[in-house]
Order: C-alpha cells, then sequence, then structure tokens
C-alpha cells in the first residue's frame, strides 16, 4: 500500500473538494424531485422536516463517509476491509461486503447514465429551438419524450454522455473531476439564481411563493411527512456507501471534514430551493398544477409551461444547460467508486480502469433504455440505503472508538466529542435501515 499511496491522485484544493461533493448531491432527486415533494406536501410544511433531516445526516452520515475513505485511503472495499481488520484481525470479511456499495454504485450510474442521456438531447433541442417547436401541444411533447425513453430510443446522446464522463474521468481527480466541477457547480448556481429572478418578474409567479412558504401545522402530525422528507434528504445527500466514501479517500489529512460536510450540505439545499424556486413559480405562472415528479416533470410538462411563458426558449435553454449540469457531475460520481476499485483491487492504469467501466456502463446503459424506471427504483430503494447503512455499521460499530474519532478530527481544531458515535449508532444507523424498509414498503422515499 505504500507505493500505492504516493501514486494516488487527489484533491488540490478543499474547495475543489467541496464542489466536487456538491456535484455529487447535486442530482436529479434536487430538480425533479424535491420541487414535486414541497409542492405535494405543502411548501414549509415538508420543508421543516426535511431541514431538520438535512442537519441531522450532514452530521452524522456525509461526515462519516467522507472520514471512512480518507482514514483507508481507499473506497468502500478497503476502508470495510480496514474495519473488519481491526474488531476481528481478518480484512477479507470487510473487502467482500464493501463490494455491495461498489456495484450499486455501478448499477445507478447504468441507470443514471440513460437520464443523462436524456437530458444531453433535450439540451440540444432546446438550443436549436426545437422544443419551442413543440408549442404547447401536449400530444407532440409527450411523444417526444415517449420515443426517448423507449427501448434504444436515445442511442446516440447515451454514448456521447457515457463520451463525455469518460474523458472527464480520465483526466484524473485533480485535472477531471476537480476541474470539471469547479466550472459546473458554480455556473449552475448562477444560472439557476438567474432563471428565478426572471420568473420573479413574471406575472403569476407571487402564487407559487406563497405556496412554498405556507405552513399547514396539521400536516407535520403526518408520520407519511415525515418519512418522504427524510428519504428525500438521505438520498439527496448522497449517502450510500460509495461516492462520498472514495472522495474522501482522495481528501488531504489537513482538511476539516465537519466544515466541508456542512458546505455541501448548505449548496445541496440551496440547489433543490432554487429548483422550486424556478419550477413552482413557473408552473403557477403557466396556470399548471405541479401534478408529476420525476422525468414527467422535467421532460413533459415543463416544457408546456416554458413554451407558454415570455421569453420561454431562452429559459428552457437556460433550464436544460442547469440539469445537464447537475446529472453530469452525479454520473462523474457515480463512476468513480467502480472505477476507483478496479484501480485499487486489480492494479489497473486509471485510463484501462475508466475504457473498462465506460465500456461495461454504456452497453449495459444501451440495454436497459426501455426499463430504466424499474432498474432505478430498484437500486435506489433496495441498494443505496443498504451500502450507507453499511458504512454506518463499519465506522460505527465495528471499528474501533478511537479510530472514528481520530478520522473524524484530523484536520480540525474544535475537537468533535463523544456525541458523534452516539448519534451515529444510535440514530443514524437505525434511520437507514428505516430508508430501507420503508423504501421497500412504500415503493421508494426518496
Amino acid at each position: 500500500m505504500g507505493k500505492h499511496e504516493k501514486e494516488r491522485d487527489g484533491f488540490k484544493s478543499r474547495t475543489g473538494f467541496v464542489l466536487a461533493c456538491i456535484g455529487s448531491a447535486v442530482g436529479m432527486g434536487n430538480i425533479w424531485r424535491f420541487p414535486y415533494m414541497v409542492s405535494d406536501w405543502g411548501g414549509m410544511t415538508f420543508l421543516l422536516p426535511y431541514i431538520l433531516f438535512v442537519i441531522l445526516i450532514a452530521s452524522t452520515g456525509v461526515i462519516e463517509e467522507m472520514a471512512l475513505g480518507r482514514a483507508a485511503k481507499g473506497g468502500p472495499i478497503i476502508a470495510f476491509g480496514n474495519c473488519t481488520e481491526m474488531r476481528t484481525g481478518n480484512a477479507k470479511v470487510g473487502n467482500t461486503i464493501g463490494w455491495i456499495p461498489v456495484l450499486g454504485s455501478l448499477a445507478m450510474a447504468i441507470g443514471y447514465t440513460v437520464i443523462v442521456g436524456w437530458i444531453f438531447k433535450y439540451t440540444f433541442l432546446a438550443i436549436t429551438g426545437q422544443i419551442a417547436d413543440m408549442g404547447q401541444d401536449m400530444d407532440v411533447i409527450g411523444g417526444v419524450f415517449g420515443r426517448t425513453a423507449a427501448a434504444f430510443g436515445n442511442n446516440f446522446w447515451l454514448v456521447i454522455a457515457v463520451l463525455i464522463t469518460a474523458v472527464i474521468m480520465a483526466m484524473g481527480i485533480a485535472g477531471g473531476i476537480e476541474r470539471a466541477n469547479g466550472v459546473m457547480m458554480p455556473l449552475l448556481f448562477v444560472l439557476f439564481v438567474g432563471l428565478g429572478i426572471y420568473i420573479f418578474t413574471l406575472p403569476g409567479a407571487v402564487g407559487g411563493y406563497r405556496y412554498i412558504f405556507t405552513i399547514n401545522p396539521s400536516g407535520l402530525l403526518d408520520p407519511k411527512l415525515w418519512i418522504y422528507a427524510f428519504g428525500q434528504a438521505f438520498f439527496s445527500l448522497s449517502i450510500a456507501g460509495n461516492g462520498t466514501v472514495i472522495y474522501g479517500s482522495y481528501l488531504s489529512e489537513s482538511e476539516d471534514l465537519v466544515s466541508s460536510a456542512r458546505n455541501v450540505a448548505i449548496f445541496d439545499t440551496i440547489a433543490a430551493m432554487l429548483a422550486a424556486l424556478v419550477i413552482i413559480p413557473g408552473m403557477a405562472v403557466g396556470g399548471a398544477e405541479l401534478s408529476s415528479g420525476g422525468p414527467g416533470l422535467m421532460f413533459i410538462y415543463l416544457i408546456n409551461v416554458f413554451n407558454g411563458m415570455a421569453g420561454g426558449k431562452i429559459v428552457g435553454i437556460v433550464f436544460y444547460i442547469c440539469v445537464l449540469f447537475a446529472g453530469l457531475s452525479s454520473l462523474v460520481n457515480l463512476y468513480e467508486a467502480p472505477i476507483a476499485a478496479m484501480q485499487e483491487i486489480f492494479g489497473m492504469k486509471r485510463a484501462t480502469a475508466v475504457g473498462s467501466i465506460a465500456g461495461f456502463g454504456c452497453i449495459s446503459a444501451l440495454m436497459i433504455q426501455g426499463i430504466v424506471s424499474g432498474w432505478m427504483d430498484a437500486v435506489s430503494i433496495y441498494v443505496c440505503p443498504l451500502g450507507a447503512m453499511l458504512a454506518a455499521i463499519m465506522f460505527f460499530w465495528v471499528a474501533d472508538r478511537e479510530f472514528a474519532l481520530k478520522a473524524v478530527n484530523t484536520g480540525r481544531e474544535k475537537k468533535i466529542g463523544a456525541w458523534f458515535l452516539v448519534l451515529g449508532k444510535y440514530v443514524l444507523v437505525p434511520l437507514a435501515f428505516v430508508a430501507l424498509v420503508a423504501g421497500a414498503l412504500l415503493g421508494g422515499i426518496g
């Protein structure tokens, strides 16, 4: 491992690391699910429990996964192995368990590749004016998306999505991932703010703002509200025992993980709120009900709204560029865990690992285009919360107390106390189990 660690790539700055983690966290959940959940559950009625859960998960799970990866200088396979070796003297058990979140990350990446392919196509359609040409004919709008989402319906743009992702990743952590997120994330926020300001000037938008910032106290008594708010926060912060662990492994020991986790949580929440402040008032401007989350919101209903508002063509272009940045940055993160595993476990050079995983991911994504919704549901319901729970168990229960506290406090002036371990053991781990069970019972909660 000594030689391997010397050759290991890494983030060159704390800002680059935080932007990459924000890029990982800011994804489709922020854009096509969060606004819908805010609308469906009544504005601030949903936001209050959501923000509480964001604070809880950022204070435990995000810090824990970053610390686990940094301490191990490796992804889940090496990190889990280190934990079981501490407890039992046997790393093989942890190494084997570590494959679960790695394969989960690959499975999620394959499904996400299909979606990012859609986004590339719709960004092109927006820029070339073809979305504006659809007008407000829902049969036309729905037909275009139906053909795109069909089996083998978007082969060209899917391949483009994989090629661009592979190029970013082949350039390495600092030269590729850090640099790409350093451009995409600031631009995403600037463009979303610009969209929000423009929507604010349109007649009818005030109805959307009024809805977002209204609270219904009786709604807070519904247990399902709290379950869905937790699920949204859980998945939005991208803890699944894979991407955050591997990004943490590239981080210097001089960096303050607690501060980094706080920044990721803050900017992820801001991105979700910006999406809500664009989409919900935008729907109000168009006189439409926000009655659908998921792909239907982004590729059907919003097109109808954009094409009915003043300046809608430009709004559509900016919106899809924002979505493209969010999707691409998340896709890079999802592919990184399996690529890193190929390097760490099989000794592959980075270019070879990227080519192998990207090739497999591309072929698999092409094959599942017609069933991607079911694929993503299965992975998000079962594999992601299982990976998050396993990582938390390894860090808080299997590894020893001294290791956990040292891993978190390295690079930090004001040390975290034992409360962190108590919260992780007795709150985060059970809640990850709740996410797994509730997701299975309710057909997904995030």
